[in-house]
């Protein structure tokens, strides 16, 4: 049975088009993921960030659901609250 990583794998493959598109949705993915952990970590629900970082709460949970790709300032503005900050790495 084909994994996941083994489709990206085959993906990246095809061309730099398609291997740039799925590193970047990797990459916005593990950045969410880091949100909604520390965010859970640090007992907070989606409204209270939003209200934190000056931002409508739904606003947050498209971000975190990924049903939008959120620009880098609004990130940056999620993320200051909880402590994170974007790397180099990261991006």
């Amino acid at each position: 049975m084909r994994t996941w990583e083994d489709f990206k794998k085959d993906a990246k493959e095809l061309n730099t088009t398609t291997k740039e598109d799925i590193e970047e949705m990797e990459v916005l993915a593990n950045i969410i993921s880091s949100i909604i952990e520390k965010r859970n970590e640090l007992g907070i629900s989606q409204r209270e960030l939003a209200d934190i970082c000056g931002l409508p709460h739904s606003s947050v949970a498209r971000i975190e659901s990924c049903a939008v790709k959120p620009k880098v300032e609004t990130l940056i503005k999620i993320m200051k609250p909880l402590g994170l900050t974007l790397t180099a790495k990261a991006i």
